[in-house]
């Protein structure tokens, strides 16, 4: 059931009706949103169901036997790991076969054929949104080890912090601290909370249909799959296509998991900051996919030492929580590779502010560091997008022997402008819209809902599916 289809707009609206229908009854209320969870991760594959409710099990059972003990009783220091271990090698074990085990056998498998071992193939299906709930329920797991957390009251509560349907597939990654308290709140449903829901709704909608799918179809893939073929500004374009294409479908994607989060009286975490204006990689990093960047910040980095240790280690662990990192989106080496880019680029970037050159002062100088810093992220783009190495040498080397202008439809210019222009919209005017859709009246509210289920429809028929649906 994807975001962009009219079935997901159907079970909404079933859901939204039905939840607050039962407002008045709390256990009832969460119990039904739950079953509604669960039967939308079910719609993918009724079998995958099996994973997500052990994973659920296994985190509250630890989580629990970890609260029970004391942090400051060496005797217990013992239990205490073993518990931690048993949450990370469950969630860790059941995402390495299902995601990585036929990666490791194939680059392994000349070794494995010296040695005489024959291993099979496994065929195995990716189950949806299993790299985005096994860091949520690791990090529940291990923030009531570190003793910053207390442990869901009830299996009930627990289930529907890791299932809870807007952002299991594809994010945010939330935090049991920051969902858990919600549902102590009384269930109330503003008018203005609808409508900012409503618009967030839309707007995602709106950059999945108008800047992702319209680039990827007449521009995106007609590159990346055919390189060799287009020409030096037909390959760039293809290229800036696709940093804005990625960024119109994950965050388009965040934005209708925000909005229909808070439509059922839930505020999960912002995704995005306008990415393609950060001035440095590491501002990049502040802006795009930040529950993802702040969780292998507070999960890997910090724990391998952060920056309060040497500039070499610093390096060290940047390239290291990158390379994860990149590897996390992906069982392939082009996913390892644009880590690595990432990871290098991090390393400079605190390398240069250790040497205290600083950054470019002016309007000018911030102009220039934001172009640089969006094509090296171009750059890592081509290698995340590409399907192979060779692939993504056939797209760069395109670019650099020139060519002519292409042909473009007049859509995809439509689509540069709006990908573009949501960077460079001030907040003061993105606010005021907000302000002017919740103001509107009734009558115009309805025929905005109309017009959104038919968005739902007309992206089904148009679109193509969400990008980080695959991780």
């Amino acid at each position: 059931m994807n975001f962009n289809s009219p079935q997901y707009g159907l079970f909404l609206l079933l859901t939204f009706t039905v939840y607050w229908l039962l407002r008045k009854r709390r256990d009832q209320r969460y119990l039904f949103l739950l079953l509604a969870s669960w039967f939308f991760y079910g719609s993918w594959r009724w079998p995958y169901l099996f994973l997500i409710l052990g994973s659920t099990l296994l985190d509250y059972w630890a989580g629990g036997e970890l609260a029970k003990t004391d942090p400051a009783d060496p005797s217990q220091q013992k239990r205490r790991k073993w518990l931690l271990m048993a949450s990370l090698v469950g969630n860790l074990g059941t995402l390495a076969v299902f995601k990585y085990f036929n990666f490791f056998m194939a680059n392994f498998e000349g070794v494995f054929q010296a040695m005489g071992v024959s291993v099979p193939q496994l065929e195995l299906l990716l189950p949806p949104g299993i790299s985005f709930y096994t860091f949520q329920t690791l990090s529940y797991t291990i923030d009531i080890y570190r003793g910053q957390l207390r442990p869901a009251r009830n299996l009930k509560e627990f289930a529907l912090f890791v299932a809870f349907f807007p952002q299991l597939v594809a994010g945010p990654i939330v935090r049991a601290r920051d969902f858990l308290w919600q549902l102590d709140r009384r269930a109330s449903l503003d008018r203005e909370r609808l409508l900012s829901g409503l618009y967030r709704i839309f707007v995602g909608l709106g950059k999945k249909i108008l800047i992702a799918d319209l680039l990827a179809v007449n521009l995106v893939d007609g590159v990346f799959q055919h390189g060799s073929q287009a020409s030096g500004w037909h390959a760039l374009l293809g290229v800036y296509g696709y940093a804005l294409q990625i960024y119109g479908d994950f965050s388009g994607y965040s934005d209708i998991a925000i909005g229909s989060a808070r439509i059922l009286g839930f505020e999960i975490p912002e995704n995005f900051n306008a990415p393609y204006i950060a001035r440095s990689i590491q501002d990049f990093w502040h802006r795009w996919h930040i529950s993802l960047s702040t969780w292998l910040r507070d999960y890997l980095y910090i724990p391998l030492g952060g920056n309060r240790i040497s500039a070499v280690r610093t390096y060290v662990n940047l390239m290291l929580t990158m390379l994860l990192g990149g590897l996390w989106h992906g069982a392939g080496w082009n996913f390892v590779f644009w880590g690595g880019l990432h990871g290098l680029w991090l390393a400079v970037n605190r390398w240069w502010d250790r040497r205290g050159f600083g950054r470019l002062g002016g309007r000018l100088g911030q102009f220039l560091a934001i172009l640089l810093t969006f094509h090296m992220v171009c750059l890592a783009w081509v290698f995340f997008r590409a399907h192979s190495f060779g692939d993504a040498a056939d797209v760069l080397r395109r670019i650099f022997r020139g060519g002519g202008v292409p042909t473009l439809l007049p859509g995809v210019w439509v689509a540069f402008v709006l990908g573009f222009g949501t960077h460079f919209l001030p907040k003061r005017v993105k606010s005021l819209l907000q302000q002017a859709w919740v103001a509107l009246p009734a009558p115009i509210v309805g025929l905005l809902i109309s017009i959104l289920l038919g968005l739902f429809a007309f992206s089904a028929v148009k679109g193509v599916p969400f990008i980080y649906f695959q991780f």
